[in-house]
């Protein structure tokens, strides 16, 4: 008698990113890839858009997802890349190098925004508003802000007086100030209006 073939299980992941609007520092992406069992765990957690949830409470998901999931990546795109490529351009790339990060075949990935990832090997699906509409992407903007803050709290420590770890290289007006005052940091976007 025959043994039955093993079926390789169904390989999904969310990507989003965190960091397109600030004046400094990098845009930081996360992929999170699941298995059926996975999702509906991810799917119980409820709304992971991280906009909407507070420091506290990203930072406790941040280790429920990564625990969660099959494997997790995170990926950046630097000032420089983001001068260079334009915003979108730099997300998408620190989106494909957290995807490809992960190391898996991939079924379908899940990708926020407009746009799907250019020159990617696997399956994918563009959703606007993807990280409140799938909590899959919702669990990738999840870890890629809590990195992003991270890095960010680093850089006020590399940079003292811009308040990175206040307004995490946001346009505020204190930010704007600081430029003024103490000129751009190598981690300043120059293609953006300070």
């Amino acid at each position: 008698m025959r043994c039955p073939r093993s079926v390789r299980r169904l390989v999904l992941a969310g990507v989003d990113e965190a960091g397109r609007g600030p004046l400094c520092g990098p845009v930081v992406a996360a992929a999170v890839a699941v298995d059926l069992e996975g999702l509906k765990a991810i799917n119980r957690l409820g709304c992971l858009d991280s906009k909407g949830l507070s420091p506290a409470r990203r930072e406790e998901l941040f280790e429920v997802i990564r625990l969660g999931s099959l494997r997790s990546a995170l990926a950046c795109s630097s000032a420089k890349e983001v001068d260079e490529l334009g915003v979108l351009g730099a997300s998408l790339l620190a989106m494909r190098r957290a995807v490809l990060k992960l190391g898996l075949e991939l079924d379908l990935v899940l990708v926020d925004g407009p746009y799907p990832i250019p020159n990617l090997p696997f399956r994918q699906t563009a959703l606007v508003r993807g990280d409140e509409r799938a909590p899959l992407v919702g669990a990738a903007s999840v870890l890629a802000k809590v990195c992003r803050d991270r890095v960010m709290l680093v850089l006020d420590r590399i940079f003292p007086g811009y308040g990175l770890s206040e307004h995490k290289g946001y346009p505020t007006p204190r930010h704007r100030e600081a430029i003024r005052r103490l000129g751009p940091t190598p981690q300043h976007r120059r293609s953006f209006r300070w």
